[in-house]
């Protein structure tokens, strides 16, 4: 269950955390501005989603309806997504 307690652990204290975060910079943003662009609003709505997304998958990895393969997958992936945004910035 090795796999499954890591992705828990990264999606608790990792992944929600930043999506989060940047959630709030955009309402900060938008908030500001009194409006927002509609990149603006398509980047909120994305987030939004991918935060919904990844709150179901923590269900489902604490459910146990997610094997420990399934598990080392997600967290490589997430890995890969997360150094290509630093490789953005």
């Amino acid at each position: 269950m090795q796999n499954a307690e890591d992705l828990i652990d990264l999606l608790e204290n990792d992944v929600l955390p930043e999506i989060e975060d940047y959630i709030d910079t955009l309402y900060a943003i938008i908030n500001d501005k009194k409006g927002a662009s509609e990149e603006e609003k398509s980047d909120l709505a994305e987030m939004q989603e991918l935060r919904k997304e990844f709150l179901g998958m923590l269900e489902d990895v604490k459910s146990g309806e997610m094997d420990e393969d399934e598990c080392a997958d997600i967290i490589t992936e997430i890995d890969e997504m997360r150094n290509m945004g630093e490789e953005e910035s």
